[in-house]
């Protein structure tokens, strides 16, 4: 019988691992219905949302093909509740659920919010859950969307949860786009297999490279390479992950002795948001790990350079130019396998696929 959120306590659901966690999380056929972590997709659903992607991205060129998309959920409604700042994800997201006729509601200043009057983070999403299907939520605030996935599960109108951040801890769609950029980029030269993608930056607190590398352990043989001044290093739980999977990975501070074996370098900023005593920004020497000219001439001809955006000055202006630079293909990437997440989670992928090999 499949688990659910109703049939556990907050206090056991919060004490469990994650990886236990997820059949909670699911509907009867294994789709995620509230999306918390990366560790809710295996290779199989994976690729099954990036051809969903691509489905979605072939159909939005024709006038015909919106007018289809934009009917298939367009008596659902969603929230867009952002109480952490973002430009990119919130209207990635939002894109995303226009391109399937979705309403939108959004909040992204608790300030006009009843926040502002000391109402709680759950309780306005517990109001918001009166009025929407769906709620996107992104928060500075760890576990939060956990949480509301369990309270809301415990409701007379259960909704499903999508969590566009968390803390420093998750961020499961911006790994997804990682991953379909990924996917795109390798798709005509033997697939995202056999790889190494090196990691650059502050990885100790950027919650994207932590999600990606969870995702990237369901492809085969794909290597793992750490590039950071040492505090800030992967933390060591996503090391015992890797571990404990078998994956092969590195950690080191040398970024020009790892270019020459990249197939993808990851470019992350030094996130001083999270500054605190342990780690200081202004004091650690990041000069060495940027991306300019330079290291354009140590990669592979293929290999292709990610950022999940925003950037200061770790990837020169000067790079954009070079047709390896995918992060502004990989930022619109986001809002095909975002539309492609939401429509799995409401049973719309059969529809799509149907229409596509009718009408493309």
């Amino acid at each position: 019988m499949r688990k659910k959120l109703i049939d556990i306590s907050w206090e056991d659901f919060q004490a469990l691992p994650i990886n236990d966690k997820v059949p909670y999380l699911s509907q009867a056929d294994g789709i995620p219905y509230h999306t918390l972590f990366a560790q809710q997709f295996d290779l199989e659903l994976l690729e099954r949302l990036g051809t969903l992607a691509n489905s979605i991205r072939m159909i939005a060129k024709a006038r015909s093909g919106m007018d289809f998309l934009q009917q298939l959920i367009s008596h659902k409604r969603a929230m867009l509740y952002f109480s952490q700042p973002s430009s990119r994800t919130f209207l990635s997201f939002y894109s995303a659920c226009q391109i399937l006729g979705m309403p939108i509601g959004e909040v992204r200043d608790p300030a006009i919010s009843s926040e502002f009057k000391g109402e709680s983070r759950e309780d306005s999403v517990r109001t918001f859950s009166s009025y929407f299907d769906l709620i996107i939520m992104r928060s500075p605030q760890k576990g939060l969307a956990e949480h509301m996935s369990w309270v809301l599960s415990n409701t007379d109108r259960p909704i499903p949860v999508i969590n566009a951040g968390s803390g420093h801890d998750q961020h499961p769609t911006q790994a997804l786009l990682d991953i379909y950029t990924l996917q795109r980029s390798f798709e005509r030269v033997g697939g995202l297999r056999d790889r190494t993608v090196v990691m650059v930056g502050d990885l100790a607190r950027g919650r994207t490279v932590r999600s990606l590398s969870q995702l990237l352990t369901n492809y085969p043989n794909i290597r793992q390479i750490f590039v950071a001044p040492p505090v800030f290093q992967i933390g060591e739980d996503i090391q015992k992950i890797l571990t404990a999977k078998g994956v092969d990975f590195e950690l080191t501070s040398d970024f020009h002795s790892v270019l020459p074996e990249s197939d993808a370098v990851y470019m992350t900023r030094i996130q001083d948001e999270w500054d605190d005593e342990t780690h200081q920004s202004r004091t650690v020497d990041t000069s060495g790990f940027k991306f300019g000219l330079r290291e354009l001439d140590m990669i592979k001809p293929q290999t292709v350079i990610l950022h999940p955006l925003p950037r200061r000055d770790e990837i020169a202006r000067e790079v954009d130019r070079d047709p390896r630079a995918m992060y502004w293909r990989q930022m619109r990437n986001g809002m095909w396998i975002r539309s492609a997440l939401i429509a799995l989670t409401f049973g719309c992928e059969n529809r799509i696929l149907e229409f596509y090999r009718a009408n493309v």
